[in-house]
């Protein structure tokens, strides 16, 4: 593409949607789009520097890093300029005419939710737009370090816009608005064209921004130049001189969430490793997470120079949630990933980084314990994960965990809370896997321990199951999970049954018809009303586990399966009825098959032959009398 041709484009459908709202809709801070045009400028210019370590010639001649502002009010003009990174004319249309796909139609819907609440659009990456709730044009110029010919690109937000190769002599990026009349000295909203309005600005939304932020402004002398911003960096303040706003501007703005943080940690270390951190804990969890590609890591900075965007050594696996920053003296601005990776310092770094997130949990928990809960809800598989994929770690996270439980409504227990309840009689933690309370409170299996009053652990998670069976006790007293076989619960109801013989001939005759299926028929000390249940047998994969895997597309095999039969429920009688009379009966093969795939579907299996069990249900109730 030369500099005499021009293409006209076509907005990504998306990306339509999202200039529609930000045209058309009223908002009551439109002034945020300054924030988000220096956040980026702020990001060019960290991205060239970060550059630069690997190729130092592209910022030879043009190293004194700033973002310039150019009021011109007889034209309703604001000019955003920086002399960061740049892009090339491929990256203006995936940058520009895009948004970016992660993410993008969760934003559109929150932000047709809940329109005033324009801080969303730092969150997902498309600060850029919010340049259309201001200006009836919008002309971008950039140039990528090491190109011949800059781009120029030019919209409406009319659905299109316009892009064609330009002559640019330096490296970076200059955002030209063309203010609509109703932002400037003659409308009736805030002026956007006033020297002292972006002043304000600036100072309310970018004063902790790293690069000088600078402005040609009126004095009684003329005209000079002046550097509107403070460029402390935030985290080299002392804690008692920064406000609980300035921390949350500051992460909003640089972590890109729409939300305050649910807790900022601030700490500084002074020894043999020197190294200031500043972390947040985010309210809410990204949606991928717990994807293969989710990017982890906090900002590794040297004496306030960003060295790397996502240092990944810093934090461990299951805290890859966390948010922040580490600033070191103790690394060289030059230092390759490589070599981190063997770095003693990082690793001691790393250590501490851990250490006093878990003591800060620690903390919430005990005195903030709504707080903890809240963030339980977003990130306790996080930390339960922690367990599974490292079991050395129980120890750090145990008595962060939380579960539901069959004795308290709405809040959670932690296991130390779960023990001091306990009746001093009771020797183990009873357990049980479902997917939430009311399908847990209906299974066969629950009857015993409700008729008993004993608190049950409700194991909501799936990987909740896998981290008790690691930890297999908790302070010496056993875990036990309800749907397991031995649950070693007396029943005081429990009547003694005759005739051992014939009833033993019966469950093995229902075992013989069953042999593929099942691993043993036993009668029931479990059940009350219930006429039949499946449990797991004690050791191996459980039939919850079992589930998952196939869910995983991951066969590890089948769970032990032990059928269980109430002695004292009606169909029992049937069944022996049936034996004494004729222990071939085909009719028991029926039964008994009907007996398994009913319990197997309470479950969560489908039987191997649904069609074949419907018409068994059938022909069975077809002969009822």
């Amino acid at each position: 593409m030369t500099a005499e041709q021009t293409e006209t484009k076509q907005f990504q459908a998306q990306t339509k949607q999202l200039l529609d709202l930000m045209i058309n809709s009223i908002y009551t801070n439109q002034e945020i789009f300054l924030r988000e045009l220096i956040s980026n400028a702020s990001d060019a210019i960290d991205k060239v520097k970060f550059k630069a370590l690997t190729e130092p010639k592209i910022i030879k001649d043009d190293s004194e890093f700033e973002i310039n502002l150019d009021l011109d009010q007889e034209n309703n003009i604001i000019t955003i300029s920086d002399n960061g990174i740049g892009m090339t004319y491929q990256e203006v249309i995936e940058n520009i005419g895009t948004i970016a796909q992660s993410g993008t139609k969760k934003f559109l819907k929150k932000l047709k939710q809940n329109q005033e609440n324009i801080d969303l659009i730092g969150q997902f990456g498309v600060g850029f737009y919010s340049s259309f709730m201001v200006a009836k044009k919008v002309t971008l110029l950039t140039k990528a370090p090491g190109e011949e010919e800059g781009v120029r690109w030019e919209s409406t937000g009319d659905g299109t816009y316009s892009i064609e190769n330009i002559a640019k002599e330096k490296r970076g990026t200059t955002i030209k608005l063309k203010l609509r009349e109703e932002f400037t000295a003659q409308g009736d909203e805030e002026d956007f064209t006033a020297p002292q309005t972006i002043k304000n600005l600036v100072k309310q939304y970018s004063n902790y921004v790293r690069y000088p932020i600078t402005m040609e402004v009126p004095t009684e002398e003329g005209t000079e130049v002046q550097t509107l911003n403070n460029m402390t960096p935030l985290w080299k303040k002392k804690e008692d001189e920064i406000s609980e706003e300035e921390y949350s501007e500051f992460y909003k703005r640089n972590f890109k969430d729409w939300q305050e943080p649910l807790e900022t940690i601030h700490w500084s270390v002074e020894g043999l490793v020197k190294f200031t951190g500043l972390l947040f804990i985010p309210q809410t969890a990204p949606n991928d997470l717990f994807s293969p590609n989710f990017e982890t890591g906090i900002k590794l900075y040297s004496k306030d120079n960003l060295i790397m965007e996502q240092c990944q050594e810093l934090l461990p696996k299951y805290l890859q949630f966390i948010k922040g920053l580490i600033d070191s003296p103790d690394f060289s601005l030059n230092i390759s990933r490589e070599m981190l990776q063997n770095n003693k310092q990082l690793k001691v770094i790393a250590k501490n980084v851990e250490k006093v997130i878990l003591r800060n949990l620690k903390k919430m928990l005990n005195n903030q314990r709504e707080k903890y809960e809240e963030f339980w809800e977003e990130f306790g598989k996080a930390i339960q994960g922690g367990i599974y994929a490292d079991p050395t770690k129980q120890d750090k996270l145990v008595d962060l965990l939380l579960f539901s439980s069959s004795h308290l409504e709405e809040e959670k227990t932690t296991l130390a809370e779960y023990i001091e309840r306990m009746p001093k009689e009771q020797e183990a933690i009873y357990y049980v896997v479902g997917n939430d309370r009311k399908s847990i409170e209906n299974l066969p299996q629950m009857e015993l321990v409700q008729d008993k009053n004993l608190e049950v652990l409700y194991l909501l998670d799936e990987v909740a199951e896998f981290v008790i069976n690691i930890l297999g006790n908790y302070q010496d007293i056993e875990f036990k999970s309800v749907l397991r076989e031995d649950l070693d619960l007396e029943d005081e109801t429990e009547t003694e049954t005759e005739d051992k013989e014939e009833i033993e001939g019966l469950l093995a005759k229902i075992n013989q018809h069953l042999t593929d299926k099942v691993d043993d028929v036993r009668l029931s000390k479990r059940l009350k009303s219930s006429a039949v249940c499946l449990v797991s047998g004690q050791q191996g994969l459980s039939m919850s586990m079992e589930k998952l895997f196939n869910q995983m597309e991951q066969n590890l095999g089948q769970a032990q399966r032990i059928l269980e039969l109430n002695p004292n429920h009606q169909l029992f009688t049937t069944l022996e009825k049936i034996y004494n009379e004729d222990p071939e009966a085909d009719i028991l093969k029926d039964y008994s098959e009907l007996l398994y795939n009913l319990s197997s579907l309470v479950e969560g299996f489908t039987p191997e032959d649904p069609v074949e069990f419907a018409a068994k249900i059938t022909e069975l109730m077809s002969k009822a009398k």
